[in-house]
């Protein structure tokens, strides 16, 4: 069955990935709408030879068949939409994050509990072939019992290329809320433990002028079989560095170790690869990886459809609220030593 979808927000590129994946698995996009800037969605509408619409409310006309919108609207307003996208039965895939802050969890509990729709989030890394592998290595019980994860995630900012409200922190929900959400998720996924407790630090190092943008952050995480994880999150790639982030994970356990690099390494490949060194193979070697069972945009069709999925609701309001819980408690450190907003 062909799904006719809409895009409501283009404010991150994100959302060409959905576009694409939709469009591969032959469902069609009847349109795009973002109320305030329309460069992103002009390129998307060019490239796929789709209408701009005027407003949202345009793909309520029954004669366009919308049960899908895909969204990248500008952070703190997508509760609004999801809301929005309820009352009119729609299924909604959002960019991450969903929310920016606790009561927009609720909200976005509350529209889970009442089942009316499902709500998706591009939590792209569980749908990666490096990670699907280690995963699987992990389930398999190749590393043994996990001991600690750590994960690095470094970010070119390019601030000029920035909208205003990304250096707002109640409109962008601020570094641990917009990249940890990311991290959050892969740990409690790689793991299958559930965190006991977590404490988070956020530092401003630059741009004065934004004066509640916190540019770096860290988070230590116990989970309840005694796992501990380090995550950590910058916008501090170099403008000239050969990828937009060099990400790595490591996964210590009683058996073995992994590395993950997600972005490859500039002296071999720009692939992801993943390293293992196991007790019961020798030396340490690159895995070979195995691709996902489907795409993200798929298993969130399937969620619509009834079926068992990768990504579930209860997965994405877990990974939101131990989000939203560092973000709360994070220790500020201002090297400027102004209040912050």
């Amino acid at each position: 069955m062909t799904i006719h979808f809409a895009i409501v927000g283009c404010r991150h590129s994100h959302i060409g990935m959905f576009i694409n994946e939709m469009l591969a698995l032959g469902h069609r996009c009847v349109g795009l709408y973002d109320p305030d800037d329309t460069s992103l969605a002009e390129q998307l509408a060019a490239k796929h030879g789709l209408p701009l619409m005027k407003d949202r409310d345009a793909f309520l006309d029954p004669a366009l068949q919308v049960q899908v919108i895909g969204s990248a609207s500008i952070n703190c307003d997508k509760m609004e939409l999801v809301e929005w996208a309820e009352r009119h039965g729609i299924h909604v895939m959002f960019d991450k994050p969903a929310v920016t802050d606790r009561e927009q969890l609720s909200r976005l509990e509350a529209v889970i509990r009442r089942g009316r729709i499902q709500v998706g989030m591009l939590l792209t890394e569980r749908f990666r072939p490096a990670v699907y592998t280690l995963q699987q290595a992990i389930a398999a019980g190749q590393l043994g019992r996990l001991v600690s994860v750590s994960m690095r995630k470094p970010h070119r900012l390019n601030p000029a290329s920035r909208a205003d409200w990304f250096f707002e922190k109640r409109r962008n929900g601020g570094v641990i809320v917009d990249l940890l959400i990311h991290d959050f998720d892969l740990l409690l996924w790689l793991t299958g433990q559930q965190a006991v407790s977590v404490q988070a630090v956020m530092t401003k190092n630059e741009l004065p002028e934004y004066p509640d943008f916190w540019d770096a952050a860290s988070a230590q995480v116990i989970m309840n079989e005694g796992l501990i994880a380090q995550l950590y999150a910058d916008w501090h790639t170099p403008d000239k560095s050969w990828t937009w982030g060099d990400c790595r994970v490591f996964v210590n356990g009683t058996e073995g170790f992994a590395e993950l690099r997600l972005t490859g390494d500039p002296l071999v490949s720009d692939r992801e690869e993943l390293l293992l060194a196991v007790n019961d193979r020798d030396p340490l070697h690159l895995a070979e990886l195995a691709e996902p069972p489907c795409s993200l945009t798929e298993d969130f069709l399937r969620r619509i459809e009834g079926q068992p999925a990768v990504l579930t609701h209860e997965h994405i309001l877990a990974a939101s609220a131990l989000t939203i819980d560092a973000d709360e408690g994070a220790v500020l450190v201002n090297r400027f030593g102004v209040p912050e907003a």
